[in-house]
């Protein structure tokens, strides 16, 4: 069957002819009425204005010889204040040419969702209207301005000098099959987990002209984590981070929003300093009077709102947008200790199965063989802080190697999987390997059950670090800490203290509210000293300030252990503007 041209391919371009699977899979994304499917997030008009400020596109501009891109206008919070911006540097330049050759080119706003592009284009003609604009010039403008379609698959006829607006926050398991796999082969950073602003990002990155600059509000996710790599990295070759703001806990948008959001400012020129600023009131005024502090040539002063910092771009690494004086205690840090694996240090994550109602129940109750279930801690298990099993269990179809146990061996295992088969082989990792039906996500590992461990919650506003002695297996809510030198009760006092929280706080990525994500990825960054290196009164006082649960005390030892000076320790008390 010969591919499909679809309709808004505008500029007869090779990347708009698709296979009848991708023109399926976006033809159902541009009929579908799901808010959340598509990713939708609308920005309050006092942020888009800041947005607007921040990259330069000003009424003290001559904005209708310049060129700005929206790539999802969605309701038209970006594109309804933009075109008003427009017309007031237009008017105010009197062209004698008429106002579509003028302004037609000024302007490219792309929504794929076609109900919404609707919406948008009659409240847009509407505005021109009542703004003094012809019927006729109002619809010719909107005929050239907004393009109905895919913005990761269209063409476009030139680049330009401003890219704006809040991309579509989509995870990949919406994402249809054929398009997901289109978007990777044409996206580098399309990498792992990496949501569908990533993407987003990367190609208007490449649309912009030399000195363009790029603002976009959105998750900040990217900034840290490991999905972020290739984008970050394409940031530090090509471009210049040139503005940071950090907007979590403020009514950005018009909706509440989970993720962790920040504004940045993107440029294509050669990189330099970063300014930045932190969680600003929403309202014009002091929106307009930060703007105008971010993009001063004037280095801020001390007690400024904004501060500038260096080398925050570095190839793929996660960006540091903290204070200097905790940036400098990181790297200090690094550069003088070895990671928490490194130090003999094992981290790892509890099982996940898939089908945790069937694989999980009371532990007694559990009608399988004794040898076929572990006792199972989770997260409600060690609220209080020490571990207060509530009689959980999980199945376990692992034998002592990490292989699948044979159920002809075990009669009442089979039975009881048997019973619940439909479920249990209907999951992914069930339907990759029939044959395998019967296992869990996650390998279970029965050793780990008597194995000591630190065991940690993912979400907290504080750490979280509780010792287990070897009695239970940790469920997938929980990450764990396990070490072949290190005593697990030292251990617990230096995660306990603001020092491991400083390493979480920097490279995490933080959950509406200021909550921290303790992943893995994260863990594994901290630096410790190797235990040997540890002398022996101060391993008797972090073992007793971790088993006292004496915050203050932890953290007093691990000032000691890490020998910081009382500049560094005041780093630690809370740089967070």
């Amino acid at each position: 069957m010969a591919p499909r041209q679809l309709t808004f391919d505008l500029f007869n371009d090779p990347l708009g002819t698709f296979s009848p699977g991708i023109a399926a899979a976006i033809e159902t994304l541009a009929a579908q009425g799901d808010i959340e499917a598509r990713g939708a997030i609308f920005t309050r008009l006092e942020v888009v204005e800041f947005i607007l400020d921040l990259v330069g596109y000003s009424v003290d501009q001559p904005l209708y010889r310049r060129r700005i891109l929206e790539p999802s206008f969605g309701s038209g919070d970006f594109l309804l204040p933009v075109v008003r911006r427009l017309l007031a540097t237009w008017r105010a330049a009197k062209s004698p040419s008429s106002i579509v050759d003028t302004l037609g080119n000024a302007i490219r706003a792309v929504e794929l969702h076609r109900q919404t592009f609707k919406t948008t284009r009659v409240e847009l003609i509407d505005q021109l209207k009542q703004d003094g604009v012809t019927t006729q010039a109002a619809l010719a403008l909107a005929d050239r301005w907004l393009v109905q379609g895919d913005f990761l698959l269209m063409a476009f006829d030139g680049s330009f000098d401003f890219v704006v607006g809040n991309p579509p926050y989509v995870r990949q398991e919406r994402i249809p099959t054929p398009l997901l796999t289109e978007y990777r082969n044409r996206y580098p950073t399309m990498f792992d987990r990496a949501d569908l602003y990533i993407p987003f990002i990367e190609r208007s990155l490449h649309l912009l002209s030399p000195n363009g600059s790029l603002g976009f509000i959105c998750a900040d996710r990217w900034m840290k984590n490991r999905y972020g790599g290739p984008l970050r990295n394409l940031v530090a070759e090509a471009f210049h981070l040139k503005m940071y703001v950090d907007m979590v806990d403020t009514p950005a948008f018009h909706s509440d929003v989970m993720t962790y959001p920040a504004i940045t400012v993107i440029s294509r020129e050669k990189a330099g300093v970063t300014r930045t600023a932190h969680r600003p009131n929403i309202d014009r005024a002091t929106l307009v009077a930060l703007a105008q502090e971010l993009r001063s040539k004037s280095r801020p002063t001390e007690g400024n709102t904004v501060r500038q910092l260096a080398n925050v771009v570095n190839g793929n690494e996660p960006w540091l947008l903290e204070s200097l004086d905790q940036t400098a205690l990181i790297r200090r840090l690094e550069l003088s200790y070895p990671t928490l694996e490194a130090a003999a240090c094992k981290v790892g994550i509890g099982v996940a199965t898939g089908a945790d109602k069937y694989f999980i129940g009371e532990f007694e109750a559990l009608d399988v063989e004794p040898d076929r279930k572990l006792p199972l801690v989770t997260t409600r298990d060690i609220i209080s802080g020490e571990v207060n099993w509530r009689g959980q269990g999980v199945i376990n179809p692992f034998n002592d190697k990490g292989n699948l146990v044979d159920l002809q061996d075990y009669p009442r295992l089979r039975r009881y999987l048997e019973l619940r088969k439909d479920v249990i082989a209907s999951r992914h990792c069930a339907k990759k390997n029939p044959a395998n039906w019967y296992r869990t996500i996650d390998r279970i590992i029965p050793a780990l059950t008597q194995t000591p461990k630190l065991l940690i919650p993912d979400i907290k506003g504080e750490a979280h670090i509780v010792f287990e002695h070897g009695e239970f297996y940790p469920h997938h809510n929980l990450y764990y800490v396990t070490s072949e030198a290190w005593d697990l009760r030292a251990l617990q006092a230096v995660l306990l203290s603001s020092i491991a929280r400083l390493f979480i706080a920097t490279y995490s990525t933080k959950m509406r509210g200021g909550y921290l994500r303790f992943q893995a990825q994260y863990l594994r960054r901290i630096r410790i000293p190797y235990w040997n290196d540890v002398p022996a009164a101060l391993r008797q006082e972090l073992i007793e300030a971790a088993k006292d649960r004496n915050l203050e005390a932890s953290n007093q030892a691990a000032f000691k252990l890490y020998s910081l000076s009382q500049e560094e320790q005041s780093a630690l008390g809370g740089n967070e503007a």
